[in-house]
């Protein structure tokens, strides 16, 4: 008789606990709270039957289920792969801000879902990134960063806001190519350098000769001047000045002879 109390449970003292557990349960899951910044949706048996803000909000324990997103401006960030208009693969990181409006929370959830980030957002990044990527060639899309990430910003921001989300801004921050394509634009600006080097050079030659040339035809000019001055009237008048120096030397003396019957000087009367 004794062994069969030890098996002899009394279930009744477990009503209790199991009653205020109950409660606990049911009072604990009777309501849910939407932090600030966020909205929430509410299901029952997988259906939306309402969306909430902010506050304190009731629900049906063990029957409702609460879905929360955030409202605030979310920043990601997607690596992608694109070709260039020339073929040569080009590898971008793109950060993009963006966020949902409340009043669109339950078209969101049942349109793109929880994850819409990941299953919306970055396809797009990737398919359009692509586009816009095959019209620059690689080279020039460094040249033209400003510009490649303002065409993905206009595209992105109109094709999501068809979605119901806001892109806010459109950032590329960096910028990945082949080694092979590294290398060719190294021995192209190399190239380029040099060029550059040599055509400075013959300028420098051109001017230099250039110089000498107008050196050249300054001397003939002047030597050519000098002849045209050269003329009768200027050796008569050196003749002058030749009998005039000849007259202020002269002692008054008449010479004691005479070459060819003329005078050592000229009378002028």
């Amino acid at each position: 008789m004794r062994n069969a109390n030890i098996y002899d449970f009394n279930w009744k003292k477990l009503i209790v606990p199991a009653l205020i557990l109950l409660g606990l349960i049911v009072a604990g899951g009777s309501y849910f709270t939407v932090p600030a910044g966020s909205v929430a949706v509410k299901l029952r048996f997988g259906k939306i039957v309402g969306s909430y803000t902010e506050g304190l909000h009731l629900k049906l324990p063990l029957v409702d289920n609460v879905e929360k997103f955030s409202v605030r401006i979310k920043k990601d960030s997607f690596d992608t792969e694109a070709f260039s208009k020339d073929l040569q693969t080009v590898g971008l990181t793109l950060a993009i801000n963006h966020r949902i409006q409340p009043d669109t929370i339950i078209s969101i959830y049942r349109n793109l879902g929880p994850d819409y980030t990941n299953t919306v957002l970055k396809p797009m990044v990737e398919e359009w990134t692509k586009a816009v990527l095959a019209k620059y060639s690689a080279e020039s899309v460094i040249s033209n960063r400003v510009q490649v990430a303002k065409e993905l910003d206009e595209i992105l921001k109109a094709k999501m806001a068809e979605k119901q989300v806001i892109v806010s801004d459109i950032a590329i921050t960096n910028f990945e190519f082949s080694p092979q394509f590294l290398k060719a634009v190294e021995e192209k600006q190399i190239a380029e350098q040099e060029a550059k080097r040599a055509t400075n050079l013959v300028e420098k030659v051109k001017k230099e000769a250039e110089q000498k040339i107008l050196q050249a035809e300054a001397e003939a000019k002047s030597l050519r001047l000098q002849r045209e001055v050269v003329s009768d009237n200027l050796i008569k008048l050196r003749q002058v000045e030749a009998q005039l120096k000849a007259i202020e030397k002269w002692d008054g003396r008449m010479p004691t002879y005479m070459a060819g019957g003329e005078l050592p000087f000229v009378m002028v009367k």
